[in-house]
């Protein structure tokens, strides 16, 4: 599997994954460190990837994504944007609607599939 696959699974598997420096925990800049902090306050879960622990990832994305800098938000298979866009949308009250929304509809499928008899 080429990187270009391995960034679109992850996208399509992650209904909300952050593309960062560093990890949510410890982030490695700045413009990381802002976007991680307002979608922590939105308080649902989400999947990350370290591009500095992953250079072709970090290489690669932004050619894909047609977006030159990390970090980058991604939900629901679409490019939100990075650190100036989050928080923007954060101080707005955009991204927590945006985020809650999608874990909502998570939190829907969840049940709805325990209803058909699936099992995680």
């Amino acid at each position: 599997m080429d990187i270009i696959d391995v960034i679109k699974e992850q996208i399509q598997e992650n209904p909300i994954v952050l593309y960062m420096k560093g990890s949510p925990n410890a982030p490695q800049c700045g413009f990381s460190a802002r976007t991680v902090q307002a979608l922590m306050a939105c308080g649902e879960r989400f999947a990350y990837v370290d591009v500095l622990a992953n250079p072709d990832i970090r290489a690669e994305l932004p050619a894909y994504a047609n977006w030159p800098t990390f970090p980058q938000l991604w939900v629901q298979g679409e490019l939100i944007g990075g650190c100036d866009i989050v928080t923007q949308m954060y101080e707005a009250g955009e991204l927590q609607i945006l985020i809650k929304e999608v874990a909502g509809k998570l939190g829907e499928a969840a049940e709805q599939g325990d209803a058909e008899g699936e099992h995680d």
